[in-house]
């Protein structure tokens, strides 16, 4: 069997020689442990993550062995390597550098050993459309040398294909990714890692239903003046959530834990002030960058995992609008995307590329293309005949759709990043005022506030949405416009807002057209759309895909590449 995008490169291998040009692969083996490997011409032939394989979130590995399972046919053509200063996990994986050094060797090339929030910053930039912008790095800490030095926050300068750096910020600080951490597992008594994942979006979910002043002084400070909350782990922490009388208290969060344990609304107004919390540090830092810029009006670039608080993504250009022309951030901006970032600093720094112009955006589909194995899989999976599977069409799923049918789709490559964009989502009617309570019981099994969001024909934004914006990867929560909140209950968040994905016709043909027929039909260019998983990493190949659908009240699962509709038998 032969993989998607092995079987491609493999065709246009044959048609130029034996040689693929010179590859440039990126590796991170720290938490959401990572690849990516870029052509000759810097665009990316795939981004793959651990976790998407061995089913565990935010899993350490080594990317290496990853990359020779997953993508053997380029390794030999691979002429440099980037990596991410990752000081504790180097020596985990001394014998794959030493193949590196063999391949490279062999090639005429090198390894190249890059700062953390460099890479992060090189993603967002690099990632971007932007000729000019200040980039803004933000995570819970990273290694800036191999003496394993670390910060949380950084500012940069990019103009064409090179970044300045211009300021950054010890962990003593800022760090609010550490404080993140922490309170969420702390606190909260929720998962903040490996091998469930981070629950930082429960906490943000949280937050609207709380009351943002109560709690807010204590969590400014921690924030700001008082590092206890993010730089403290207790030894011998368990994976998973906190466990009552077998997790180590935290000596100095166990105040706030005793708090949330009072009633479900303390949760909510404890989560509610460190969003404000955060919210107004981030906006202290962005106005501090702009001011360093020395400009009137930038445009912004910001990467690291405290990105993904969407809700005080979405909230930039409303605190700056007369300073911000144009806010970026790359589909992958947490730890994932270092891989990306260290074969893009390469690519634009080392090699003095030139800046790529995307097709309207960096693409985000970056996983294997499993066509020719879908059918036998299903046949494979199907051997009980439990599943009726059908012939179908995009027509159809409008059909089943519209009679409340929840869809698992999965097409072509994957998507790269937390956030499904139409090739690994669950689709369902977002006029369902009851659909949001079905997902979250019967798919997802997550807390009953948790939103769903909306994917929206980037043409109609402004007539849901109260700013005209961009998002798509869901990097921003924006308000509904009242007049429409009613028609769409299943994707509104108890505030009004919602992490919307704007979705063209360049950056995904077959979902733009789905939504379109789901437009005609309903006179709605909305349809709800979550991550395909349940508790575990998004679905990477179609034995996932079936297993997912087998173990959850999914109704349907639909592979539009073979026109095939599954269904479960009745018993």
């Amino acid at each position: 069997m032969m993989i998607g995008h092995l079987s491609i490169l493999t065709k246009k291998k044959k048609e130029r020689g034996n040689k693929l040009g010179n590859l440039i692969a990126g590796l991170w083996p720290g938490h959401d442990c990572a690849y990516c490997i870029l052509d000759e011409n810097g665009k990316p032939i795939i981004h793959a993550e651990l976790e998407r394989y061995n089913r565990e979130k935010c899993a350490h590995g080594n990317p290496f062995e990853l990359m020779t399972q997953r993508s053997s046919a380029l390794i030999e053509n691979i002429k440099y390597f980037g990596l991410p200063f990752p000081s504790k996990k180097m020596e985990t994986y001394q014998a794959s550098i030493s193949k590196m050094k063999d391949i490279v060797t062999k090639n005429n090339g090198k390894i190249f050993y890059y700062p953390h929030h460099y890479c992060h910053a090189a993603n967002a930039f690099y990632s971007s459309n932007l000729k000019e912008a200040i980039v803004l790095t933000m995570d819970g800490g990273g290694s800036e040398n191999e003496a394993g030095g670390e910060t949380c926050c950084t500012v940069w300068s990019g103009y064409d294909n090179s970044l300045t750096h211009l300021n950054t910020f010890t962990p003593r600080e800022i760090n609010i990714g550490g404080v993140w951490s922490r309170v969420t597992r702390y606190v909260f008594g929720l998962q903040n890692g490996w091998p469930r994942g981070g629950q930082e979006g429960t906490v943000m979910a949280m937050a609207a239903l709380g009351n943002p002043k109560k709690y807010y002084d204590d969590f400014i400070k921690m924030l700001t003046v008082d590092k206890l909350a993010a730089g403290f782990k207790p030894p011998n922490q368990p994976p998973g959530p906190r466990i009552e009388g077998k997790d180590p208290k935290h000596p100095y969060l166990d105040k706030w834990y005793q708090i949330a344990e009072v009633s479900d609304q303390e949760k909510y107004d404890l989560a509610a002030g460190l969003q404000l919390a955060t919210e107004n540090l981030i906006r202290y830092i962005i106005d501090i960058a702009i001011k360093s810029s020395g400009k009137k009006k930038v445009n912004l670039c910001l990467s690291g995992g405290v990105t993904l608080n969407s809700v005080a993504m979405g909230k930039i250009k409303q605190w700056f609008p007369e300073s911000i022309e144009n806010i970026y951030i790359p589909p992958v901006p947490y730890d994932a995307g270092l891989a990306i970032g260290a074969a893009q600093i390469i690519f634009h720094q080392a090699l003095s590329s030139p800046r790529i112009k995307w097709n309207t955006e960096f693409p985000s589909y970056l996983g294997e293309l499993w066509t020719e194995t879908i059918n036998d899989e299903i046949n494979k999976t199907n051997h009980n005949n439990e599943f009726n599977v059908t012939d179908a069409t995009d027509h159809d799923v409008i059909n089943l759709l519209k009679r409340q049918k929840i869809i698992a789709i999965f097409n072509e490559k994957s998507e790269s990043g937390r956030r499904a964009l139409g090739n690994r989502s669950i689709l369902a009617d977002p006029r369902s005022p009851n659909m949001k309570d079905i997902i979250n019981e019967k798919v997802k099994h997550r807390q009953w506030f948790r939103p769903f969001a909306p994917s929206i024909l980037s043409d109609h934004v402004n007539d849901w949405f109260e700013q005209p914006i961009d998002s798509p990867y869901m990097q921003f929560v924006i308000p509904f416009k009242k007049s429409v909140q009613e028609k769409v209950p299943a994707v509104v968040h108890f505030d009004g807002t919602a992490r919307l994905q704007t979705v063209t016709k360049e950056h995904n043909p077959w979902y733009y057209n789905l939504l379109t027929m789901w437009n005609k039909q309903t006179g709605v260019p909305i349809l709800l759309n979550t991550s395909f998983n349940d508790r575990e990493p998004i679905c990477e190949s179609p034995i996932h895909a079936i297993n997912c659908f087998r173990n959850t009240n999914i109704d349907c699962l639909y592979f539009p590449e073979v026109n095939k509709l599954l269904t479960k038998v009745e018993k």
